[in-house]
């Protein structure tokens, strides 16, 4: 291929640009000519899931993949945050409440359809011309401005404290590491993402998939 999309299920602890590296590296090989490969929205490196890839001249068009709905399942601690709203951040014990089940409906219910939702600091967005998360991870103070988002659905699969497994459509935008922490503080508890899968966009899904080694990367 050296023009047009790959759908890939990305594997927890890599980045969304190693993910893009590594297809580049295969495609290339294949073409025995440079190819250009871009991502349309990152995921974390904890996440899991679907990525869009576009390739060649296809990567004009990504904006239009980024702006897509996205689906997501993904399961919520409660009783402690982290700083970077993922296992991967400093976490800290805020609370023994036992929300009931009502609780957590209730509480997610706040968070369904138009939103104001700030990011988390620790993210791609960029502040200056600098991402986000590396400004954090020097230290510095970050603000970033509370955005409009659109949660479509948000449906309780399972609660057993202390986590917390939910199912949500959302709008392009919307950071589910948010969403996790604004309930946990709505609950009084503390929560923040222990789990996070991206099982569609739009119309595709991870079903159709490639993982990286069906589609040739050895490492």
């Amino acid at each position: 291929m050296t023009d047009g999309i790959i759908l890939i299920d990305k594997p927890a602890e890599m980045s969304s640009f190693g993910v893009v590296a590594r297809v580049r590296r295969v495609l290339t090989t294949q073409q025995q000519k440079k190819v250009k490969v871009g991502h349309t929205g990152t995921l974390d490196p904890f996440a899991t899931g679907l990525m869009i890839l576009v390739i060649g001249k296809e990567c004009k068009n990504a904006g239009h993949y980024t702006k897509l709905d996205k689906v997501y399942e993904a399961t919520i601690r409660l009783g402690q945050t982290s700083s970077t709203g993922d296992p991967e951040g400093e976490i800290t014990d805020v609370a023994d409440l036992h929300p009931t089940h009502e609780d957590v409906e209730r509480a997610m219910g706040a968070f369904t359809g138009d939103i104001k939702q700030r990011p988390p600091i620790f993210s791609a967005i960029k502040i200056n011309g600098q991402r986000a998360y590396k400004l954090a991870r020097n230290g510095e103070e970050v603000e970033i401005p509370e955005r409009d988002v659109t949660v479509h659905s948000l449906e309780l699969v399972d609660y057993t404290y202390p986590e917390v497994k939910i199912r949500t459509h959302v709008s392009s935008g919307t950071y589910i590491r948010s969403l996790a922490a604004d309930i946990g503080t709505m609950l009084g508890t503390g929560a923040y993402c222990t789990q996070l899968r991206r099982t569609s966009i739009s119309k595709w899904k991870t079903e159709d998939a490639q993982t990286l080694a069906d589609f040739g990367v050895t490492n």
